[in-house]
């Protein structure tokens, strides 16, 4: 039989929950504009008010646009809606300090702004970068001179001249390339306004003579990379190590009619295909050339996906997702819990023991519109789901004893300094990470689970930081912050030491663990997200390479639909970012969907799965090196979109999270409920 467990049912929901409620609502800003400039700051007194003019009587939430642009102090305001916010500008340009209700549906809140013009600094100084003062005759350099100004900000707006003293010794092309022609001197010079910079280069006779290239493999498929090796020669057949080499490549496609071979070829010499063909890759030193022919055959890594259990929740929007073995008594059965979002604050608890006939067992429901995120410790006997949009306020989370998955019991509760809400949360090692406010995330000791207390915090200084998720693994926490990227954080790592180096296969950022603890998070490494949307990061040890990858995926929304029930159509993609070299991190793959948006991601062994939103469940081949466009290099297994007839909107995929169990995956979509699914080879279809 159902149960229900109450925290507190509530009588009315926190914040902007309706059309009507939200046209009664406004902003009152004074001033209603800003002029300040890089470093300076003012006050502007925010009210949310009625339409009677009244104060609306609940806190809302303020941030600056674009993100890392400016500071905001406070984040939230009180709890009358009245806020006096002190701002402060980083970045030039035509900024907002923005405010928004606080409501878990986009289509309830209500957003209002000011706007805050920042003129932009004087230009102070260009910078030629890696400037070498001797190249050889027939070789091409780009040059890459970058422009600071006063503020030290990188203006890379500012179209920067360039000029050789002597064009008959190197030449400077419309883009910056500079063409080496014969040995000789010369001065190069940029200049912007009545700012220069220059540098003597010396040009000398160009030694090469023969080149060849060589590669350990002939045949490859796409989406394999393949290093190609070439060394330049001089008179003597001596390898001149310090010659440059140019790699590109020409091919032959074998899909479509007439249709061009795509790849792609680095500066070092990797190669990968996007296409099946024959491709010749050529390197070039001086005049010197050298050829070498492969064949690329397709990947053929596809399979089918057969539909092994679906337990239908139309009612409400269904959120993340998390599965377990069964302890005691319940041994060698398996359950899941599912979160609701936008709804009355419910978590459903499953048997997914035969994963053909999945059903719900119990109910927890707490005083919340959201229950985002649901986790259960690795022992299987305590559960924590986050809370947002509570009637009381106290938004923080709710801890469970799930030892018997049958008869849920609420422990207790933690909602101390948590009034925006907790979106995300991780347990690990008897500790509770999470996402508190946007902004950062606290670490909860949960050794008695009855009595929680807060141990540390871990915040980023930069202007208008936020964060969405954190992910903890060996006792290192990885954080998705937006614009700021993803921050790998000592938490108490397991440490390094060849004896354990096979068990956990190489993670270089454990050989910089040993200071942190859940009381004393210490920053290990990160890598900021030029666009802004870095939401939600997984850490990736490849079996086939012991490369050490973090995996950051999107989460964006450029289009609004403000008309219900309408479905969301996000975009983005997951990004693998290589911190082998965790001085010097790097991005070196993608792979996006281009009319789908991206959302979370979990990776087992070799093989990355993707809740991909409206994209449905994607499924795809992480092994080998990676490099460049995954998706078009047909690196992808299969795909599962439903469309549920009966769904909270009908007939419209919204996948939201997925976790590979048992030979299983189990996925949640946000419009129809709980799934369950199974790889099978083509046109193969396993008994029922």
């Amino acid at each position: 039989m159902l149960k229900i467990i109450l925290l507190m049912m509530p009588l009315f929901l926190f914040g902007i929950q309706d059309g009507a409620a939200k046209d009664s609502v406004r902003f009152i800003f004074e001033p209603d504009s800003l002029y300040l400039y890089i470093g300076e700051s003012a006050e502007v007194t925010i009210q949310m008010v009625k339409s009677d003019g009244s104060m609306a009587g609940t806190p809302f939430l303020i941030y600056g646009q674009p993100r890392r642009s400016l500071e905001a102090s406070p984040r939230i305001s009180d709890s009358t809606g009245y806020a006096k916010v002190k701002v402060k500008p980083y970045k030039s340009g035509s900024l907002k300090l923005q405010v928004r209700s606080i409501s878990i549906k986009r289509e309830d809140r209500i957003y209002g702004a000011v706007k805050v013009t920042v003129p932009k600094p004087k230009l102070k100084r260009i910078v030629f970068k890696d400037s070498i003062n001797k190249h050889y005759e027939g070789t091409q350099v780009k040059l890459n001179p970058i422009v600071y100004d006063e503020a030290n900000l990188v203006r890379n707006e500012v179209v920067v001249s360039l000029k050789s003293s002597n064009p008959k010794v190197a030449s400077i092309d419309g883009i910056g390339t500079l063409v080496i022609l014969k040995p000789g001197k010369t001065t190069l010079s940029a200049s912007v306004d009545s700012l220069s910079t220059s540098f003597k280069l010396t040009a000398i006779k160009n030694p090469a003579r023969s080149l060849s290239i060589s590669a350990d493999r002939d045949m490859i498929r796409t989406g394999d990379v393949l290093s190609f090796e070439a060394s330049v020669f001089d008179r003597g057949n001596k390898i001149l190590e310090d010659a440059p080499i140019q790699f590109s490549y020409q091919g032959k496609a074998e899909y479509g009619i007439g249709l061009p071979p795509s790849a792609q070829i680095t500066s070092s010499g990797q190669f990968v295909a996007e296409t099946e063909g024959i491709y010749t890759i050529i390197a070039t030193s001086n005049g010197f050339s050298a050829r070498k022919t492969i064949k690329v055959n397709p990947r053929n890594v596809g399979k089918n996906v057969e539909l092994i259990g679906h337990g239908l929740i139309s009612n409400v929007y269904t959120s993340d997702l998390w599965i377990w073995p069964g302890i005691g008594e319940h041994e060698g059965k398996d359950f899941a819990v599912t979160g609701t979002w936008g709804a009355n604050g419910e978590a459903y608890f499953w048997d997914i023991t035969d994963p053909s006939n999945m059903h719900i067992i119990d109910t927890v429901t707490v005083d919340a519109r959201t229950v985002n995120d649901v986790k259960i410790s690795q022992d299987g006997k305590v559960g924590v789901i986050s809370r947002e949009g509570a009637s009381n306020r106290k938004n923080g989370f709710v801890i469970l004893d799930v030892s018997d998955p049958y008869n849920v019991n609420i422990l207790s509760e933690f909602n101390n300094d948590m009034t925006g809400g907790v979106h995300n949360v991780f347990i690990y090692d008897k500790h509770v990470y999470a996402v508190n406010n946007g902004r950062k995330y606290d670490i909860i000791n949960i050794e008695d689970p009855k009595t929680p207390f807060r141990v540390g915090v871990y915040e980023l200084t930069t202007p208008g930081h936020s964060i969405h998720d954190v992910w903890v693994e060996d006792g290192i926490a990885y954080s998705s912050n937006w614009a700021d990227g993803v921050h790998a954080v000592d938490v108490g790592g397991i440490k390094f030491s060849e004896k354990n180096r096979g068990k956990i296969q190489y993670n270089p950022l454990l050989m910089k663990t040993g200071q942190g603890s859940p009381s004393n998070p210490v920053h290990l490494a990160d890598l900021i997200d030029p666009n802004g949307h870095n939401h939600a990061a997984f850490p990736f040890k490849s079996q086939s390479t012991d490369k050490f990858y973090i995996v950051a995926g999107d989460e964006w929304f450029p289009w609004r639909y403000p008309n219900k029930p309408r479905p969301y159509q996000p975009r983005g993609g997951f990004h693998f970012l290589d911190f082998t070299d965790i001085q010097n991190p790097k991005e070196t793959a993608v792979y996006t969907i281009t009319e789908a948006g991206s959302h979370n991601h979990w990776i087992q062994g070799d093989t990355l799965y993707a809740a991909y939103y409206n994209g449905g469940l994607r499924i795809v081949d992480i092994s080998g090196d990676l490099l460049g466009d995954l998706y078009r290099q047909g690196r992808e297994i299969a795909f599962f979109q439903m469309g549920h007839p009966e769904g909270h909107i009908p007939n419209s995929p919204n996948v939201w999270g997925t976790i590979p169990y048992k030979g299983y995956i189990f996925f949640t979509d946000m419009y129809s409920g709980l799934y369950c699914v199974k790889l099978v080879n083509k046109n193969k279809l396993s008994s029922p």
